[in-house]
């Protein structure tokens, strides 16, 4: 039996030593840290590491990627942090994800005020198009025939209810399907509600009338933005099979949950194309953090 914490530890040290680097952050990126791992789903570590200062003063480039191990079990592979921080100012969900692992490998005392820099630069533009282009690519590619694997609905769900949470928290949404699964709650509340709203059937056509008059993606519309009771229960009844399953296997389409993917990736194309550019363009605090870590690292890296 392979001890796969402590693999991913001594790789970790054995990346340090060989190439003169400290490392940030190590992080889970995938299923295990989204939480609906199989029993063979892999490790896929990744890490933001930083080289000696002088390193950063040179006029030739040098490589910003350490590609360590990929195999069955293992896919371990990092960034250096101005690669890093460079993507943060784009606002790449990925790396953003990164900073928002529930499964910490290794943090350096010097991560967190980074990442607090780092989070600023969060853009609601960037996760929409990037959660509905994961979602739509796995759809299109993964999601149309008769037999279906497990684990590609939940390459279509969870970035689907990633931009559900950027629609209605307006920050980057958690790595964990559990907490995004909190948005069929919140609807159930938000249902309860409308219908004491509306006891008054007049008053309660009025009320919606002007709710669809400013809601292109209303009900009336042909669109329905409500995540329901039924949705969930399937969704909850696919977690335990897919556990309890190996990745490989084939299995009939849901009807209930591919109808969602395929109507929601039509309302987060249009959400989208429509959000505002909300990129930062100024770089400034992300460069202070990256000197301050420069000039307070430890010298014997």
């Amino acid at each position: 039996m392979r001890d796969i914490q402590k693999e991913i530890q001594d790789s970790l040290n054995q990346i340090e030593e060989q190439y003169d680097v400290k490392i940030l952050l190590a992080v889970e990126s995938g299923s295990r840290a989204w939480g609906f791992a199989s029993a063979d789903s892999d490790y896929d570590v990744r890490f933001i590491y930083v080289h000696r200062p002088e390193e950063y003063l040179r006029i030739d480039s040098m490589k910003d990627v350490i590609e360590w191990q990929l195999d069955e079990v293992l896919d371990i592979n990092g960034w250096d942090l101005r690669k890093a921080l460079l993507a943060f100012a784009k606002g790449n969900p990925n790396v953003m994800e990164w900073a928002n692992s529930p499964i910490i490998y290794r943090k350096s005392k010097h991560w967190d005020a980074l990442r607090e820099a780092a989070m600023h630069y969060f853009s609601e533009k960037s996760a929409l198009c990037h959660y509905y282009g994961t979602a739509n690519s796995t759809l299109k590619g993964y999601l149309t025939g008769e037999c279906i694997r497990y684990k590609k609905y939940f390459y279509a769900l969870r970035p689907l209810l990633c931009c559900r949470w950027v629609e209605k928290y307006h920050t980057a949404p958690p790595m964990e399907f559990a907490k995004l699964l909190t948005l069929f709650e919140d609807d159930w509340d938000r249902n309860k509600g409308d219908a004491l709203i509306s006891g008054d059937r007049d008053q309660g056509d009025v009320l919606t009338e002007d709710r669809n008059r400013d809601n292109p993606l209303s009900d009336d519309n042909g669109w329905s933005d409500k995540l329901t009771e039924e949705l969930c229960n399937s969704i909850q009844d696919l977690l335990a099979r897919k556990a309890a399953t190996e990745e490989k296997d084939l299995n009939p389409q849901i009807p209930v949950i591919i109808d969602f993917i395929q109507s929601e990736c039509a309302r987060q194309k249009q959400l989208s194309d429509a959000a505002p550019d909300d990129h930062r363009h100024d770089y400034g605090e992300l460069n202070e953090a990256f000197r301050n870590l420069l000039n307070n690292i430890d010298n014997s890296l």
